[in-house]
């Protein structure tokens, strides 16, 4: 939460007009990074599409091209292996990244609430200038 804080006084501190996105995107590490780029990989049509195709060309590979001589014969032990050790590695590094995401959200909500807050006191304040302009022409309309 205090990068949070520290993000905000630095945005405050930059004047209106800076894309916060932008200026949370800079301060990204490099494993922030990855982890963006981990989970936008891993979430698409083409991973799963690949991934479904290395899998079907893995069962080829070692049920028919390869026959009894397959490296890693039915029910396919080995891939199994893998494919739990990089559902271990995978799963936390999106979960690191949906974080981040929801940290970048919950930030754009507060300056949208400042935003909004902002915008309030400035339109009082307009309308308190408003009322005071119909005060003033009222009464200088009684004077004539």
């Amino acid at each position: 939460m205090n990068a949070a804080i520290r993000f905000l006084s630095d945005l405050r501190r930059l004047g209106i007009g800076r894309d916060p996105n932008a200026l949370f995107d800079a301060r990204l590490t490099f494993g922030e990074k990855l982890a963006d780029r981990v989970a936008a990989v891993g979430g698409s049509w083409s991973f799963i599409i690949g991934f479904g195709l290395f899998l079907g060309a893995w069962a080829l590979l070692n049920t028919i091209l390869l026959g009894a001589h397959a490296f890693d014969p039915f029910p396919f032990i080995f891939l199994n292996l893998m494919l739990s050790m990089l559902a271990a590695l995978q799963a936390p590094i999106i979960m690191m990244s949906q974080n981040r995401q929801a940290a970048k959200d919950r930030l754009e909500a507060r300056l949208d609430y400042e935003t909004n807050l902002r915008t309030e006191v400035q339109i009082d304040s307009l309308h308190a200038k408003i009322d005071a302009l119909t005060a003033e022409i009222a009464r200088l309309s009684r004077v004539e």
